[in-house]
């Protein structure tokens, strides 16, 4: 059940600044129905449990990183130019969906065992795509590394770091960092510079409009 036009938004909103900002299990109900502006009993009427929003949060945003990476990879033409976009789109979600991938990547702990598993299938659906891409790359000789799956969580580390130091104020475009990280991730694989890569404009625009779309 959903509440007033809006409710829904501020519910979410608030969660996602609290869990980020103090952990799942450090908000409490009535901090976070304070947040959204409703009465505790209000918010468990229209939102149901603090995990409820927790697994909301997580799978909407999963489900949004999987569908870009998915767009980027099905026209990509080559393994190359696949990493370059998946490596520009994940820095761009997370500089510009900070406390929303902050939860995602820190909270999956906190869900209760009957409640994990469907987010960790998530999850590993899309560190797969990552891991394809880096497969198809080493099989075809692009890239050169001596363990794939170190490859892809050292990779995925890297990207996810921008959260932590971003700024739209500060002296680089988001997509010049995106552009950057892509360079640096393609060298980290042992391979030359992407002759036919995505362009960081689109990568961060495509996550705009991805995440933007309700």
């Amino acid at each position: 059940m959903t509440g007033p036009p809006g409710t829904d938004g501020r519910v979410r909103a608030a969660a996602v600044t609290l869990f980020a900002a103090k952990g799942f299990h450090g908000t409490g109900i009535r901090e976070l129905a304070d947040a959204a502006g409703l009465s505790s009993a209000a918010l468990y009427h229209y939102m149901g449990t603090k995990e409820d929003l927790l697994v909301e949060i997580m799978r909407t945003s999963l489900d949004r990183l999987i569908r870009a990476a998915g767009q980027i990879t099905d026209r990509a033409p080559s393994p190359a130019a696949a990493l370059n976009g998946l490596v520009q789109g994940h820095v761009a979600a997370h500089a510009l969906r900070r406390a929303e991938t902050l939860v995602v990547d820190t909270e999956l702990r906190s869900l209760s065992a009957g409640r994990r598993g469907p987010l960790v299938a998530l999850r590993d659906e899309y560190e797969g795509l990552w891991a394809s891409v880096i497969g198809d790359g080493l099989a075809s000789g692009a890239f050169q590394v001596p363990d794939a799956a170190v490859a892809r969580l050292a990779l995925l580390q890297m990207c996810s770091g921008v959260a932590n130091w971003y700024s739209p104020d500060g002296r680089h475009r988001l997509a010049d960092i995106a552009e950057m990280h892509a360079r640096m991730g393609l060298a980290m694989l042992g391979a030359g510079p992407c002759p036919d890569p995505p362009t960081a404009e689109h990568c961060v625009r495509l996550v705009i409009d991805i995440w933007d779309d309700a």
